[in-house]
Formats: C-alpha cells, structure tokens, sequence
C-alpha cells in the first residue's frame, strides 16, 4: 500500500507541475507575442483554465483513492 501511496503522490506533482509550468509558459508567450493571441476568438488564458480542470479532476480522483487505501489499511489494521 506504500507503494501505491508513493505513485499516487508521484502523479499527482507531476500533474501540479505541467500546470505550473503550462500556465507560466502561456503567460510569458503572452508577454512577448500579444498579437498572436488578438486574432483568436477565445481569451488567452483559455487553455490554463483548460489545464486547470483538467488538473483538478486528476487531483481529486487520486485524493479519493488516497483516502480510499487509508481506509481500507484502517479497517485491516483494526481486524
């Protein structure tokens, strides 16, 4: 169950950073080249909003099975 706890924690700072640094990347293209984002029709930060969702589902799927495994080593601990 370490284990698992150890891959879970691992996916979810991996998911973290790409966020992070997704977002920073958006935002210094941003920075230096406004003109490319002027002719899209969605806003620029459109896709760290995507990111962002995206993230959080991962993030709490893997928080749910945390607790899921805690419980289950609670249980089998208590027996």
């Amino acid at each position: 169950m370490k284990r698992l706890d150890t891959i879970l924690n691992t996916i979810m700072g991996a998911v973290a950073g790409v966020f992070i640094g997704h977002g920073i990347y958006v935002v210094r293209d941003f920075k230096t080249r406004p003109e490319l984002y002027a002719i899209q029709s969605a806003p620029w930060y459109t896709s760290i909003l995507m990111y962002g969702a995206y993230t959080l589902v991962v993030l709490l799927i893997c928080i749910a099975i945390k607790a899921i495994v805690k419980h289950k080593i609670k249980k089998t601990d208590s027996n």
